[in-house]
């Protein structure tokens, strides 16, 4: 939907099953028109894919399956504007966990199925918009094991900056690469995220390295990168850090690191760890999804991978006041969750409230993916329910 000064708002079909062209199909055709009824009736209405590198492969050697997308698409006044190249492979009905950052950005499979997305988005993507690809935060905190590491994930966005830019040349069309910062990840906080684009791909180095690939000056280059490349802020993500939503979005503002996509999201907050909240959480540990829990104890932050960790610290101790924060998408439309603890809903406030004072993004999109794994008295009807009560509630938070 096309809400003016305040962006494109939409949802991510990552709630949907789509791990193949076949099955995303299915599923963009079942449930979007259903989503667009309720909210958009008689205007237009925008559409974030999610393509798993097998569903990218099928479309860019398919002109008639693009073809087929951009019939429905017009067919039912809708518009892309936006793809979910975040999980590589599989990612539904199974164990996904930390492979969901695999390939990272150092190898050619990564940068490979990017450049495809980008291609698919150029032919695909609605005409009046600069649709972006959602990517992860480069790679896996833990397997980052030096520099060679961090100058690899370097020359390979260098690389689809180059790509986008001779995409952008042929076509006339801009296509922006949107990294996600989560925890646990090389990109996990926004001071990461600043240091990475204004230390490392910003460098005099890197924009000299550019430069020659472009044939241009590296002050040129640089103009590049800031059309193409920038970020997805995930406000769950953020939250989950303890970062102070406003000051964090001040600091990519300050630092001119464009925000393509800013996703409302929520996450589970503990704001007392307890026994009886220990015992209610335990059948949220079990999830297929990471559950990174970061923990504030007398002012200093403890990172987890997995909730079950964190639950397991706090049996080995279970003295002093502590609150958790854990990566796990609940509902946006929600404040509480139980006796016990509630949603981060207040970050997403927060940030819409900035964005409507100083628009930093023109794409807004909810990505509660976890439909699937939410315990049962949280699903509120179906999903079509679930998702129109998340877009009207954004929605109202803007009027």
């Amino acid at each position: 939907m096309d809400l003016g000064k305040y962006g494109h708002l939409t949802y991510s079909t990552l709630v949907h099953p789509g791990d193949t062209w076949p099955e995303m199909w299915e599923s963009l055709t079942t449930y979007v028109p259903r989503v667009k009824a309720r909210l958009s009736p008689n205007k237009p209405f925008g559409v974030s894919l999610r393509l798993s590198n097998a569903s990218a492969n099928t479309l860019v050697n398919s002109a008639a399956e693009r073809a087929k997308l951009k019939s429905f698409l017009a067919d039912n006044d809708m518009y892309l504007y936006t793809v979910n190249a975040f999980p590589f492979g599989p990612f539904k009905n199974q164990v996904v966990k930390e492979q969901v950052y695999e390939p990272d950005w150092r190898g050619e499979d990564r940068t490979r199925y990017t450049m495809n997305v980008a291609d698919i988005l150029a032919d695909c993507g609605g005409a009046h918009v600069d649709p972006s690809i959602q990517s992860p935060p480069l790679g896996f905190k833990p397997r980052v094991t030096g520099p060679d590491v961090v100058e690899s994930y370097a020359a390979n966005i260098r690389r689809l900056a180059v790509h986008l830019h001779k995409l952008r040349e042929r076509t006339g069309r801009t296509v922006t690469l949107a990294v996600e910062p989560e925890p646990y990840c090389f990109l996990e906080t926004t001071d990461e995220t600043v240091h990475f684009f204004t230390q490392v791909l910003r460098s005099e180095r890197s924009l000299t390295l550019l430069g020659k690939d472009l044939g241009m000056s590296a002050e040129d280059a640089r103009a590049v990168l800031r059309r193409h490349i920038g970020t997805v802020y995930d406000i769950c993500h953020q939250a989950v850090e303890f970062e102070n939503i406003s000051a964090s979005l001040q600091k990519l503002v300050d630092n001119d690191i464009p925000v393509f996509k800013l996703q409302e999201a929520a996450a589970v907050q503990v704001p007392k760890v307890t026994p009886a909240a220990v015992n209610e959480l335990r059948r949220w540990a079990e999830s297929v999804y990471l559950t990174q829990t970061i923990e504030q104890r007398n002012g200093k932050l403890t990172r987890f991978l997995n909730l079950e960790d964190a639950i397991a610290a706090w049996e080995k101790d279970p003295s002093g006041e502590r609150e958790w924060r854990i990566h796990f998408h609940v509902p946006v439309f929600l404040e509480t969750l139980s006796e016990h603890f509630r949603t981060t809903r207040f970050a997403i406030a927060e940030a819409l409230a900035f964005h409507k004072a100083r628009p930093l993004s023109a794409q807004l999109e909810i990505e509660t993916y976890t439909w699937d794994v939410l315990p049962q008295h949280l699903k509120t009807g179906d999903i079509v329910d679930y998702v129109t009560l998340e877009l009207q509630w954004v929605m109202s938070q803007l009027q």
